[in-house]
């Protein structure tokens, strides 16, 4: 028996004598990710023909490396419940592709199979997630890690072996579209939560592809895909730690990034991807291209046939819808590549297949008593939901509202329209799933009078006829209404979409999309109680909003069940706990406003506007008075313990979110103001009395140095416990 064939020896052994049988094409074939899966199949009621694109491609490599997105439904894809794939069918399907796959390989290699999973799968029937930004706001990573699980479950259960999952953008500029796909403008926060997600879907026998490496969220005036000016310090002390972090928690995948770094594009970058992914961090997995980016290349080679090359010697295994991969074996015969560098590409492709299990367990059940990856039954969505809104101002104890004979206006885009709380990359949603702001008010004993704000006068008159209003404003990534589309799924919005937010839709000034300010305005005339909330995928700039409404909650997409959480913070029926993973602005002209700039300048300080952010980054409250108390430190060497008691003396279940900064007083760079280092979401009864440890160690204390070396220097630093945005305790300790 060949060895490769043999279960008993390990992955690289197998791989390794797969690999001296294969010929080039067959080889280069593996690299190879050129399809839109959701492409090769037409479906005929609940028959599916796969097409001549699928089986030529196929034909060419004597196998197939990678498909993309064969689940994929979102208007990009054009799969809808109607053309799609989903229950059986989509198992069925899966299954059909893989034995075509295994019946025209000469040596029956399988193929793995990736899919879109930013904040739940890309497909019809998928569990979909609060956005990254959101899950941000939890500050909770082990509700994240449930959560992630449950979408491995189904990522695993429909076939899919690379889950590409969001976790490494750090959200520096709130201009760029795709802020929701980040986790926090701090790089600590963003590292734990990729972390959670990754052990989370990887936990299922899923591997995760982490995206995007590196910097994506320093582009250029907040440009998607624009060029991150900076040096090798920001890219370290900033966008590399999630990366770390993700490596350590054992990550399978890496996809590079669309942006270039100091003039080196990422996917040509051999320091990033290999000298510092895979030598420093130890990354085994595979590293892939973002759509069609390799092509993106010939901007500096001038040769698509070199642009493959240049990628693959940089460290690049897997591409994805390019050209320049395919012309793999035209590189090796003009010399810009050795067979030596396919080989390792190859390699690593051949092991995860092999770690996977998918040469002796190709297929997957086709089970009619399916699981039901309802809201119901698995609730860690609406979990994530509930703690990520974030309360920011409560005049006078505005919320929640109890006296139930009050009538109650609802208004605004955001407050009955499902897919403007789900994000980007979302699967159309079918017909009763989720809830809206609206469907989660009813029925609470409330009257509620609705109107969707696009008539200000009606709105207007209903507001005149109600004791409180609720204005429910923000943006839209929303998809579903006849955006148009770049090459690599990116929206391309013209005049009259409302998308406003998402890949591919970057903002200039921050403000609020349409008429909503003047209906904010009009309404706020009529002197009633007001209470807005903001559900968007970055933050806007609503300096006005914020000083005139008496009630202000944040929430950053929260996904299906993001209604249901809004209307029980908003009667009571919870205590809001979401903290801000990202600063406000009060004006496009403050950016950057992140709270953790150096200490070199004094930072967002302009003689017309007021100082600081709007909002920082760790703000947020509750109903309840938390009173943090009996703090003491324990110094050992270069470790630190921070000691103290919590009591929960209001009358609601309260979650505290301490969060513990580090200033470092000297050293031989330049220190930033203040950085996060350790934080805990505890839930803390009504009544109840819990004491908490949060520890620092010597990891914590160090920086990368004038050499760019990572060490512990040793002296004065300056720790401070907060929670809420305010400080609870400051004290400097000494560290040897």
């Amino acid at each position: 028996m060949e060895k490769y064939k043999n279960s008993e020896l390990s992955a690289k052994e197998r791989a390794k004598d797969l690999l001296g049988r294969m010929t080039k094409i067959e080889k280069i074939g593996q690299l190879n990710q050129r399809l839109y899966g959701f492409h090769i199949y037409e479906r005929q009621e609940n028959q599916i023909i796969l097409k001549e694109e699928f089986k030529n491609e196929v034909k060419r490599y004597s196998g197939l490396g990678v498909l993309y997105g064969l689940h994929r439904a979102d208007p990009w894809s054009g799969r809808t419940e109607e053309t799609g794939l989903k229950g059986t069918l989509s198992k069925s399907t899966y299954n059909m592709v893989q034995k075509y796959v295994l019946e025209h390989s000469r040596l029956g290699i399988p193929m793995l199979m990736s899919s879109e999973c930013p904040h739940g799968h890309q497909a019809l029937d998928g569990y979909i997630l609060p956005v990254n930004l959101g899950v941000g706001a939890t500050f909770n990573k082990e509700l994240l890690k449930k959560a992630g699980k449950v979408c491995g479950k189904q990522l695993k259960e429909m076939g899919v072996h690379l889950a590409l999952v969001s976790t490494l953008d750090i959200l520096r500029d709130p201009r760029w579209g795709r802020s929701e796909e980040c986790f926090s403008e701090d790089p600590y926060l963003a590292s734990v939560l990729g972390k959670a997600i990754v052990e989370g879907v990887q936990s299922e026998k899923v591997g995760v592809v982490a995206k995007h490496f590196c910097a994506q969220g320093e582009g250029t005036g907040g440009i998607n895909a624009s060029a991150a000016r900076i040096g090798e310090r920001e890219l370290r002390e900033i966008h590399l730690p999630a990366a770390k972090m993700c490596c350590d928690a054992g990550v399978q995948g890496i996809m590079a990034a669309y942006n270039e770094i100091d003039g080196i594009y990422c996917h040509a970058n051999r320091r990033l991807l290999t000298g510092i992914l895979r030598e420093e961090y130890g990354f085994q997995g595979v590293v892939m291209a973002d759509g069609v980016a390799i092509d993106q290349l010939d901007k500096i080679t001038g040769d698509n046939v070199l642009s493959g090359a240049l990628a693959l010697k940089a460290g690049v295994d897997i591409g994805l819808w390019d050209l320049g991969f395919s012309k793999l074996e035209e590189a090796l015969h003009k010399g810009f590549l050795s067979e030596e560098n396919i080989n390792d590409a190859v390699l690593r492709v051949l092991i995860l297949k092999f770690q996977q299990g998918l040469f002796e367990h190709p297929f997957i059940e086709e089970n009619q008593n399916e699981n039901k990856y309802t809201y119901e039954n698995y609730p860690e969505s609406l979990e994530l939901a509930r703690e990520s809104i974030v309360l920011l101002k409560n005049e006078n104890n505005t919320l929640p509202l109890t006296n139930s004979m009050e009538k109650i206006a609802l208004l605004g885009p955001n407050a009955d329209n499902i897919y403007n709380q789900i994000g980007d990359y979302s699967p159309p949603l079918a017909k009763g799933v989720g809830k809206t702001v609206l469907e989660g008010m009813q029925n609470n004993g409330f009257e509620i009078l609705y109107g969707d704000g696009a008539d200000i006068v009606k709105s207007v008159e209903i507001a005149i006829s109600c004791e409180t209003v609720v204005l429910v404003l923000g943006g839209s990534s929303n998809r579903f209404t006849g955006v148009d589309f770049d090459i690599n799924g990116a929206a391309i919005v013209t005049d009259g979409i409302a998308m406003d937010c998402g890949e591919g839709v970057d903002s200039g000034k921050l403000e609020l999309p349409g008429n909503q300010m003047h209906l904010f305005e009009e309404v706020y005339k009529l002197g009633k109680k007001m209470i807005t909330i903001m559900i968007g995928g970055r933050p806007y700039a609503m300096e006005e909003i914020a000083e005139k409404t008496n009630a202000l909650l944040y929430s950053f997409y929260p996904g299906p069940m993001g209604g249901q959480a809004i209307s029980e913070i908003i009667f009571g029926k919870l205590s809001p706990s979401g903290r801000l993973p990202v600063s406000i602005p009060r004006n496009v002209g403050q950016l950057p406003v992140y709270y953790n700039y150096k200490s070199s300048y004094a930072g967002i300080k302009y003689y017309d506007l007021k100082k600081a952010p709007l909002y920082q980054f760790g703000e947020g409250f509750g109903y309840s008075q938390l009173e943090y108390k009996d703090i003491k430190v324990e110094v050992i060497k270069t470790s630190v313990k921070i000691f103290f008691n919590i009591e929960n003396k209001g009358d609601f279940d309260e979650f505290a979110v301490p969060q513990l900064y580090r200033k470092i007083m000297a050293s031989s760079v330049v220190p930033r103001v203040c950085e996060l280092k350790g934080f805990v979401k505890v839930l803390i009864q009504k009544g109840e009395k819990r004491q908490v440890c949060l520890e620092l160690g010597k990891e914590d204390f160090s920086v990368w140095d004038h050499e760019m070396a990572f060490t512990f220097e040793g002296g004065q630093y300056e720790l401070t416990l907060k929670d809420s945005g305010k400080e609870i305790w400051k004290s400097v300790v000494v560290l040897d």
